[in-house]
């Protein structure tokens, strides 16, 4: 017999992320906003200051109230007024509006002093409004915020049996932080049916939920794309991933068709498909993997024309789906639409915007969006962007070179695949590494990238050759090869201080140097006059790599300056060799110590 659903009543539901710089949008949090609307609960998504939140939520209070107090004032054209009264204890803010002459005027200024007072002393805290919280983690190296905001997540909440806490830092040290918390985190992923409620809903299995991500102001590096797996999981269990943790069991194939149909039913079509798998290469049904990707139409050489933006958010307000974020996206996408357009169409749009009070996100309504846009329909269809734009696949987590065949090679380059990113972490990878690279030049695939692990178990000399044998290979079969060295950091939340048996701080602050000039970026480029610039960075030997290890920081930041226009690097070099190379010091200078 199947549960029930549905809770009985609606549930206002807050997701947060901590106010961190991450470059993907919280994947389990738009899953969990699609199941929370799938059970019709009223849901709201956050990312920023938490201040920010509560004030936003006592400044719509207030303004639900000052409706009753005078329904003859337009509140919601007062919206930044009402904020700063609240949030500043300035009176004059008061009397300088227009809205002052009216005769509840009074009544106007207790209502207003009553939520500052409320805000300032932080009253709201003893009157939570949220039924259920949830907070995402990511990295551990967010610790400290990622507490704060769970600790902030309990004021909020009604019970604190409601406050739920995970994602990736929760799963690997859920002991941690529950000590710090006091709440116990939910572990791995939400898989089962009846993990978060009485029903049958798998909240893994959900679509995303694309629209949280137009309530906030924080905007994804990378968003513009469809977010999913084909496989869970890895076969491989590596000391320093944290996979097998995350995701135990491998799944060899994750059905996504009838997902990716729901999302461009949904949001509109999207350019590219971004896969998050551990370890695709292993399962025995890559084939129908690949066909798969083929048919959502990631074919090789497929384009993408944008779809109507905002015919979409229109469709989505009709049908009430999350009002708050389709309200932003169409004003935003309004605002926008007014740059491509000129003389009298540009006056004519500019008109009715102003009609319906559309010319800011501030006075923009649902209802007025509604009537509105019948109006400009045909206009915003006409001159939208719609050039083609080419469509990519990335296997984003990259690729073990150790699973590569020929045949898995000619499949992956049946589809637009953009980088292709092959995973070398260890040098005793060499000769597999260099024969996949091989493999992806014969089939034409030409964009490569990696991400190199370093302060593991390898050295500085072990970093510089297999950044060298990128280059080489770069070279020799004419490919841009794109490598991202990626230091190791334990899942502890103070990792960022470990140091690899053959490192030290000075080697690492070293390559940090190095790549800040590069923008963590290590790529093929020669310029006619100054050379290769993966010589200049890193040095063209690894006998100038190890110099430049022990070179003062500041000689490998402003490099010209030092080098080119005060000589002091020539003096540096002449004298640091003088010193290595005595018998005196020789030995001491092979040993590597930690700072």
């Amino acid at each position: 017999m199947n549960r029930k659903r549905r809770p009985v009543k609606k549930r206002n539901v807050l997701l947060l992320e901590p106010n961190y710089k991450n470059k993907y949008p919280p994947l389990g949090l738009m899953k969990i906003a699609m199941y929370h609307r799938l059970l019709g609960d009223n849901v709201t998504f956050f990312k920023g200051d938490l201040k920010q939140l509560v004030l936003d939520q006592v400044s719509e209070e207030c303004i639900t109230k000052l409706y009753k107090v005078d329904s003859t004032i337009d509140w919601i054209t007062k919206q930044t007024f009402v904020k700063e009264f609240i949030k500043r204890k300035e009176d004059s803010l008061f009397d300088d509006l227009d809205f002052v002459r009216s005769s509840n005027k009074a009544l106007i200024r207790n209502c207003l002093k009553y939520y500052r007072k409320y805000f300032l002393q932080e009253q709201y805290f003893q009157k939570p409004g949220w039924d259920r919280v949830y907070v995402t983690t990511l990295f551990t190296f967010y610790w400290d915020i990622t507490i704060q905001t769970i600790l902030f997540a309990k004021k909020l909440v009604k019970k604190q049996s409601e406050l739920k806490v995970g994602g990736i830092a929760a799963s690997l040290l859920p002991e941690q932080i529950e000590a710090e918390t006091g709440i116990k985190p939910l572990v791995g992923l939400l898989d089962e049916p009846g993990m978060l409620d009485d029903n049958d809903l798998v909240i893994d299995d959900l679509p995303l939920d694309y629209s949280i991500l137009d309530e906030i102001d924080y905007q994804y590096p990378t968003r513009d794309a469809y977010f999913t797996f084909m496989t869970k999981g890895c076969k491989r269990k590596c000391e320093f991933c944290s996979v097998p943790k995350l995701e135990p069991e491998y799944k060899n194939f994750v059905p996504t068709l009838d997902k990716f149909n729901q999302v461009t039913e949904r949001f509109g079509e999207q350019q590219h498909l971004l896969l998050l798998d551990n370890n695709v290469l292993p399962s025995p049904r890559f084939a129908e993997i690949i066909q798969e990707i083929k048919e959502m139409g990631f074919v090789k050489g497929a384009t993408y024309i944008e779809p109507n933006q905002l015919d979409i958010a229109i469709r989505n307000l009709e049908e009430g789906f999350n009002d708050k974020a389709y309200i932003r996206r169409s004003s935003r996408l309004l605002q926008d639409f007014s740059k491509r357009l000129k003389g009298q169409r540009a006056q004519q749009y500019e008109e009715i915007l102003e009609q319906f009070e559309l010319s800011s996100l501030e006075t923009t309504t649902k209802e007025n969006l509604l009537v509105a846009y019948p109006e400009i329909a045909d206009l915003y269809e006409q001159f939208r962007l719609k050039t083609p734009k080419q469509r990519f696949v990335d296997f984003n987590q990259g690729i073990d070179c150790r699973y590569i065949t020929e045949e898995k090679m000619k499949l992956l380059s049946q589809i637009p695949i953009m980088p292709l990113r092959i995973a070398f972490d260890h040098l005793a990878f060499k000769e597999k590494y260099i024969k996949a690279i091989e493999l992806a030049a014969k089939y034409g695939i030409r964009e490569l990238s990696n991400y190199l692990l370093y302060n593991y178990l390898d050295s500085p000399d072990d970093l510089y050759e297999r950044l060298s044998i990128n280059q080489k290979l770069g070279v020799e079969l004419d490919l841009h090869i794109y490598s991202f060295p990626m230091k190791y950091i334990p899942l502890d939340p103070k990792g960022r201080e470990h140091l690899g048996p053959h490192w030290n701080r000075k080697f690492i602050r070293a390559v940090q140097c190095i790549l800040n000039v590069t923008r963590g970026i290590v790529a093929h480029s020669i310029n006619p006059e100054k050379g290769s610039f993966f010589e200049k960075a890193f040095g063209k030997d690894l006998e100038e790599f190890r110099e430049l290890l022990y070179m003062p920081e500041t000689y490998i930041v402003y490099r010209k300056l030092f080098e080119e226009e005060l000589g002091y690097t020539k003096e540096w070099l002449t004298l640091f060799r003088e010193f290595r190379d005595t018998s005196r010091h020789n030995h001491r200078f092979e040993e590597v110590k930690k700072l």
